[in-house]
């Protein structure tokens, strides 16, 4: 039998080898799933709108002035619209005395096309107007009425975005209103509204192919 010494002991290799990777791999988590989708994207308008209001019993007057929107699209293809315009035309049919028209109406708006550039819609909108002006009596003369009633507009038009922040919108409107007629009875009118307007992006729209 061969006894080492302690320092023949020390010089005795020793192999370590490391643990295999594969060992130390721990599960792998899946990622959740991030689905994609559209946020509601918001816009104000403020333009010029001209309307030909019909007057009971025949007879048509022909308003001007300014209207305002405030929309937000929640998809590429539908959104919502809150519409108020005032229109007023001084001299009424020669009779010395201004008319006017106040309409406040909201309602669903649909894009058929909504392109990066070039987008066309049609609303439905709901609410109320207040008409006033003169309107003719049994008597021969005139007397000054107002009249606040439902109201609706049924209508499209198309918008073009110039740049990033702005845009332009043209839209045409049929809009029901009410008004006196020579009887004193209050009765519907028959209107025609043209509104160009520039369109503000309070966001990014929501537009694509």
């Amino acid at each position: 039998m061969t006894t080492l010494s302690s320092s023949e002991l020390a010089r005795v290799p020793v192999s370590v080898q490391s643990a295999p990777a594969f060992l130390f791999v721990g599960p792998i988590k899946a990622k959740p799933a991030v689905y994609t989708g559209y946020a509601p994207s918001w816009n104000v308008s403020a333009g010029f709108s001209v309307t030909s209001l019909g007057l009971p019993p025949s007879g048509r007057a022909v308003l001007s002035g300014m209207n305002a929107s405030f929309s937000i699209d929640t998809g590429k293809h539908y959104g919502a619209k809150l519409d108020i315009g005032y229109q007023r035309v001084p001299n009424l049919n020669n009779t010395g005395q201004p008319m006017s028209l106040l309409n406040y109406l909201i309602g669903p708006v649909l894009y058929p096309t909504n392109g990066n550039q070039l987008s066309t819609y049609v609303h439905a909108l709901i609410g109320g107007a207040r008409v006033g002006g003169p309107f003719p009596n049994g008597a021969g003369g005139l007397t000054i009425g107002f009249v606040n009633s439902p109201a609706w507009a049924f209508g499209g038009g198309a918008e073009y975005r110039v740049s990033q922040a702005f845009g332009f919108r043209v839209g045409f409107d049929y809009l029901h209103t009410h008004f006196y007629n020579s009887a004193g009875a209050i009765r519907g009118q028959d209107g025609v509204r043209i509104v160009s307007s520039l369109v503000y992006y309070l966001g990014n729209p929501i537009r694509g192919n």
